[in-house]
């Protein structure tokens, strides 16, 4: 088993849209999900985002692969910081579950880095939903760290 990581291309939107869905669907119901969901995530279709940032020269996708096959994505852009410098922000980082804890996050996030080195930012970013232990759990094994507690409250009843 080859377990890696490459720049996504045109013929990866499909499978990268299908895991896209599948990973809104599985942080919509989690604490936070929902907000989440409709202020930070995907907008549908959710293949016309991805075909933007695959134009878009501050973005990057990443395709996960095993043995060459699409398991797992990763999505960043540049973010500017006030200080003039920049930061990359993982918007996407998602690896199907028959798929998991083989390596191919690893992967993925370690072309992010690369990918963040040589446009010469500062850090990486991200988000965790709140008792989403393994994602969180996952992030700091490389080193990232909560930063900041963001709260809701909603209105509506």
């Amino acid at each position: 088993m080859i377990v890696g990581a490459r720049p996504a291309t045109s013929a990866d939107l499909a499978v990268v849209a299908e895991m896209a869905e599948a990973a809104l669907g599985g942080l919509r119901p989690l604490r936070g999900g929902e907000v989440w969901a409709n202020s930070d995530g995907r907008t549908t279709p959710v293949r016309t985002g991805l075909e933007s940032e695959l134009a878009d020269p501050n973005a990057e996708i990443f395709v996960g692969t095993i043995d060459d096959a699409p398991v797992g994505y990763a999505a960043v852009h540049e973010r500017a910081l006030h200080d003039g410098s920049a930061i990359a922000r993982i918007t996407d980082l998602y690896v199907i579950p028959a798929a998991r804890r083989v390596g191919v996050g690893e992967s993925l996030i370690l072309s992010v880095e690369a990918w963040a080195r040589r446009r010469a930012l500062v850090g990486l970013d991200s988000l965790a939903l709140p008792g989403d232990r393994d994602t969180k759990n996952f992030f700091e094994t490389f080193g990232l760290v909560a930063r900041a507690i963001e709260v809701h409250r909603r209105l509506d009843g």
